[in-house]
């Protein structure tokens, strides 16, 4: 698993950092940055549609969620995996009940419920493949969404009753994301609103 996440960006220096070495750097610095396995990895700006995307997902999160027991977070929290030492910066992750952080810091969730990732042409294939593998290692992760930012396409993992992972496609904007993890529901047509996309 050592190159597991090469994808993303080029690698921040050859040199390799303890997690505290890290925390320490990232609170200093101006740019967000994955860790992996003692390298820091530089994560790239993203295209209009790709911010569109993410801003109507957060604000029917917080509309549908209002009142209960979870909450949605954007890109600035941090999530990590002690499993595996990845920390990294979802575009949306969902906690319910009380978070939980790495030494109660307040900067690194652990227990993510829900996590979304809005592809980006550079990051798709990671954010499929590599990224989803690391992402499994969290237990209280109950559903992975990638919804993609260049068509009308959202692919939500789920987890099933014999706790496997289970695929659900959407590709109209006629459909409506059915958020298990959290039972909730999202029209297509709202998360892609303001963007030139249709099926």
């Amino acid at each position: 698993m050592e190159n597991e996440v090469k994808e993303p960006a080029v690698s921040y220096s050859k040199r390799l950092y303890t997690i505290e070495e890290y925390l320490e750097s990232e609170a200093r610095s101006d740019i967000k940055r994955e860790y992996y396995q003692g390298e820091l990895f530089a994560m790239a700006g993203v295209a209009l549609p790709h911010n569109i995307i993410t801003s109507n997902l957060q604000t029917s999160l917080g509309i549908g969620l209002k009142g209960k027991s979870c909450r949605p977070f954007g890109s600035d929290m941090r999530i990590h995996i002690p499993a595996n030492t990845l920390f990294t910066y979802p575009d949306i992750s969902i906690v319910c009940g009380t978070p939980q952080t790495l030494n109660n810091d307040d900067f690194n969730v652990l227990n993510p419920t829900v996590i979304i990732e809005v592809l980006s042409p550079s990051t798709k294939n990671y954010d499929r493949g590599n990224k989803f593998k690391l992402y499994r290692d969290i237990l209280s992760l109950r559903e992975y969404i990638l919804v993609d930012s260049e068509s009308v396409h959202i692919e939500d993992f789920a987890v099933n009753a014999d706790n496997h992972w289970e695929l659900q496609e959407y590709r109209t904007l006629e459909e409506r994301l059915h958020l298990k993890g959290i039972s909730l529901q999202i029209p297509l047509v709202e998360i892609y609103e303001d963007t030139s996309l249709r099926s």
